[in-house]
């Protein structure tokens, strides 16, 4: 990994703000409806028929829902720290075959070893605090021979935002993310073979900052450093970096906000998968 310290995350921020943004997710999320679409297209090409398969962090259910018709009799478990995403999922999934439903954190998963033979993560592990032990998690529920497909965004995501804010005060306001270099190697470290990894860049537009600050709101991608300012926002501030922000205005007159998009998929070698340390929780004897 890199030697530049990420910021971390309030994880109770995290699941608070996704549950608020459950009834405005699916309405804009644009970006991530598409994220989650082209990498569903990629399991096209892989020859796989698994029996278990599992979402981490599955939000309002759009892989969920693609999984279970591309692979029919295959059990999809979907798992989401958001139990307000978890529930919109269900709604969109109907009554007939609802998958099952688990509230948990990519980086604790609540499953026993080499329980599923796919994980299909799509735009969840960048709100990991430590992205190597979520690739252990997976790792350790896949089957010998199982497929881990997953997303997640690079440094260059919303480069454009980050330094309109950096022109403004030193405090984080968009989130890090960890290079696609630094991922495939993880990979290797966490036990999984054969890594590929690419990316590619996507780019909205806007007609001011608002519209992206207010697309990132109801999607839940707020900030959730622990080193955030604590306060509301107040309009001068908001004005300085809505003026740094113009400074990207392209020809067409639009604002743009770019996200680096990385793909990756791996396999579980036959080999077991480590076993993860037990917690010894220490017995008080009674007086």
């Amino acid at each position: 990994m890199t030697d530049t310290p990420r910021q971390r995350l309030d994880k109770r921020r995290v699941r608070r703000t996704f549950d608020r943004a459950a009834a405005s997710y699916d309405q804009a999320a644009v970006l991530q409806r598409e994220v989650c679409t082209r990498l569903l297209e990629r399991l096209t090409w892989i020859r796989l028929s698994p029996g278990r398969v599992l979402d981490a962090g599955a939000g309002t259910g759009q892989g969920v829902r693609d999984l279970r018709r591309r692979y029919r009799g295959a059990r999809v478990v979907a798992l989401d720290l958001s139990p307000a995403m978890l529930r919109a999922a269900a709604r969109s999934a109907g009554w007939w075959r609802r998958p099952a439903l688990v509230c948990g954190d990519v980086e604790d998963l609540p499953f026993a070893d080499a329980g599923f033979d796919l994980v299909f993560s799509s735009l969840a592990v960048q709100w990991c605090n430590d992205l190597e032990r979520a690739l252990a998690e997976f790792r350790r529920v896949l089957a010998p021979g199982g497929l881990l497909m997953f997303t997640t965004l690079g440094p260059d995501t919303l480069v454009e935002l980050r330094r309109a804010w950096a022109a403004v005060d030193g405090r984080p306001h968009v989130s890090d993310f960890v290079d696609m270099h630094d991922i495939g190697d993880a990979l290797v470290r966490s036990g999984f073979a054969d890594p590929v990894m690419d990316t590619e860049r996507m780019t909205l537009t806007y007609g001011d900052v608002r519209g992206l600050m207010g697309d990132l709101k109801a999607i839940g991608a707020t900030n959730a450093a622990q080193g955030r300012g604590r306060g509301l926002t107040g309009p001068a501030r908001l004005r300085a970096v809505e003026a740094a922000y113009e400074g990207f205005r392209d020809g067409a007159g639009r604002l743009p906000a770019t996200y680096e998009v990385i793909y990756g998929h791996a396999w579980a070698p036959q080999a077991p998968a480590p076993k993860r340390p037990q917690r010894v929780i220490p017995i008080q004897r009674a007086p």
